[in-house]
């Protein structure tokens, strides 16, 4: 683990000197402990997807049904969270990181005791609204503890919340499986350990802001030219875009697939999730080394070839048997979320210093744009049918054509330092 360096500044006459952090050191301590809260977080979310052929069975529930439910929690995090992260650029507060896992606490205990369709509604709202207060401060933490490794230190914060999603079908077959809902009492647990390490960040992010250390390396940001913000604007809506593709193709795996499975393969629902599994924890092992990757040969390259190599693996899975299936899963979680990091990190090159209204916008996008798709996607379901729905649902991928039109990492660093328009 990283030991901070301190520097120490010209104190005003009579008083001691103040030691500040050196921004340039990687706080791996910090990293590790924001991730193990992603993973909370995540997992908590993620097992309310994981749960819905429980639901849909035990409360006799439609396609659509389950994606309202799909739609509020992550509607619900997805509008919060730029608002957080607008809220977090001009006033940082540490408090929220508590605060928000608080909210997550008080759904899960919702959910333990939830009898009908509506009180099942009121606390995936609960859980979506501590996910929104938690990823903007997080994504501020992890690059405050950054230094130099802006790529590997938003990988270590990812990595957690994609280990955290990819647990939850795990958890589903341990825990709600024999349990049903109730056994939602014993992710209050989990939530509880959470708020415990979230006020540990906050004291160290509290610390760095009273130092000034923050702030001063926040009012160096570069600014971008005027002259190419209308190419920026142009960026960002294509980014937004390809967000929305990504979200909606992994939504469709993750909330949908394991139906697919137990139609065509008459597979249970603790063997469906298993394939779930699959697709996740190897999303989270891509999403750890896409990063680094990125680090070494470019964001915007990362985000295309996490698209197109993915895109005919994602038309073959339709088609392909049990076992195809489940190698399918894992190659294509394992590409597609390799860029899951670095969206965000390239989102920030594009607005420089508005590092929580950035992340907000790009991490909440990702979850309101995927439910939005499984809105979507269950009614179109209860139209048609499942197969037809994957099979449409494969092409997907091949909109990262797209990505080609982004500008690349040299050219935003040549906009940032203002040598080109």
């Amino acid at each position: 683990m990283s030991v901070q360096t301190m520097t120490k500044t010209s104190p005003p006459s009579g008083q001691q000197p103040l030691t500040q952090p050196d921004m340039s050191a990687t706080v791996y301590r910090i990293l590790i402990a924001i991730s193990l809260v992603h993973l909370f977080n995540d997992s908590i979310q993620s097992v309310i997807p994981a749960i819905f052929p429980i639901l849909k069975s035990s409360m006799h529930l439609t396609y659509t049904q389950i994606g309202i439910i799909s739609f509020a929690i992550n509607f619900t995090s997805s509008i919060m969270q730029p608002v957080v992260g607008w809220f977090a650029d001009r006033k940082p507060t540490p408090a929220l990181l508590p605060i928000g896992m608080g909210f997550t606490f008080t759904g899960m205990l919702l959910m333990a005791f939830a009898t009908t369709y509506p009180a099942v509604l009121l606390a995936v709202v609960f859980v979506g609204l501590g996910s929104a207060a938690f990823h903007p401060e997080g994504s501020r933490v992890s690059h405050m503890a950054s230094g130099t490794r802006r790529g590997l230190a938003q990988s270590i914060f990812q990595v957690g919340g994609n280990a955290g999603q990819s647990l939850a079908p795990v958890l589903t077959m341990w825990i709600f499986i024999p349990l049903g809902l109730f056994g939602s009492i014993w992710f209050t647990i989990v939530a509880a350990a959470g708020i415990a390490v979230q006020i540990f960040i906050a004291r160290w992010y509290g610390n760095r802001l009273r130092t000034g250390a923050y702030q001063k390396k926040k009012t160096q940001a570069r600014q971008l030219r005027p002259e190419v913000r209308s190419r920026v604007r142009f960026a960002i809506v294509l980014l937004v875009l390809l967000v929305f593709v990504r979200s909606w193709y992994s939504s469709s795996i993750s909330t949908f697939f394991s139906f697919y499975l137990m139609e065509n393969f008459h597979l249970s629902v603790s063997d469906a999730q298993v394939y779930i599994f699959l697709f996740l924890a190897a999303g989270a092992v891509g999403t750890f080394f896409g990063g680094p990757l990125a680090d070494r040969f470019g964001k915007r390259n990362m985000i295309f070839c996490s698209m197109i190599l993915a895109a005919p693996l994602a038309i073959l899975l339709p088609y392909a048997n049990l076992f195809w299936s489940g190698v399918l899963l894992a190659l294509i979680g394992l590409i597609v979320f390799s860029s899951f990091s670095v969206t965000v990190v390239y989102a920030q090159m594009l607005f420089p210093g508005k590092i929580g209204t950035v992340s907000g916008l790009i991490t909440g996008l990702a979850f309101g744009m995927g439910g939005l798709g499984a809105l979507v996607l269950g009614k179109w379901t209860d139209i048609v049918d499942i197969t037809t729905v994957m099979q449409i649902c494969s092409f997907l991928p091949l909109l990262g054509i797209l990505t080609y039109l982004l500008p690349s990492d040299k050219l935003l660093n040549r906009w940032s330092e203002g040598t080109e328009a």
